[in-house]
């Protein structure tokens, strides 16, 4: 359980921040890159909920996504180094990831197939969601990044994967499934 008394500790000040282990890095360490990446994904889903109508799926769906991209920083602050540790570490687990498909095609389901590729923009919410999906996409290659050079979770860059892709579904979904999206047409202002 987290319990936070003090929200400055002037710990930081120095230019380095602790993960969930105990050791500190530096602000711009990859690790931080990715955590604040997925933590700026989350606040953008913040700002898409404000848009969403009702109580429904994606309210319902945008809202648990939330609660695991907190899961993921946890996740993300926990390094994998092989020691063991007092306490289970909190993980992406594949049923999250199985979760996030199963949305996506249910989602889809309504869809017809894309002719173009499509401008992000329509209704304020799925532009909301493309705008998620954009911060989530940079999270993603933050997270590659920091695969290159030390343990990242397959669970974890199967989710960050799997919600752009869930992110651009819900979009269209938003978009009166597809019929209000906004189709990029190649060379139209040559």
């Amino acid at each position: 359980m987290v319990k936070l008394n003090k929200i400055y500790t002037r710990t930081g000040d120095g230019g380095t921040t602790g993960l969930a282990t105990g050791p500190r890095r530096k602000k711009s360490d990859l690790r931080l890159h990715a955590i604040g990446d997925v933590d700026e994904t989350n606040a953008a889903l913040g700002l898409v909920r404000l848009e969403i109508d009702g109580e429904g799926a994606l309210a319902g769906g945008v809202k648990r996504i939330q609660n695991d991209l907190f899961d993921l920083g946890a996740d993300l602050a926990t390094p994998e180094t092989g020691d063991a540790l007092s306490y289970e570490p909190l993980r992406i687990v594949t049923t999250q990831v199985e979760w996030l498909e199963g949305e996506i095609d249910r989602l889809n389901a309504a869809l017809s197939p894309l002719t173009s590729f499509i401008l992000p923009g329509g209704s304020r919410l799925a532009s909301g969601l493309h705008m998620a999906r954009t911060i989530c996409r940079r999270a993603e290659r933050a997270m590659v990044a920091l695969e290159a050079a030390e343990a990242v979770g397959k669970p974890a860059l199967s989710y960050i994967n799997r919600l752009s892709d869930y992110l651009f579904v819900a979009a269209r979904h938003a978009n009166d499934d597809g019929r209000a999206d906004i189709l990029w047409v190649p060379g139209k202002n040559r």
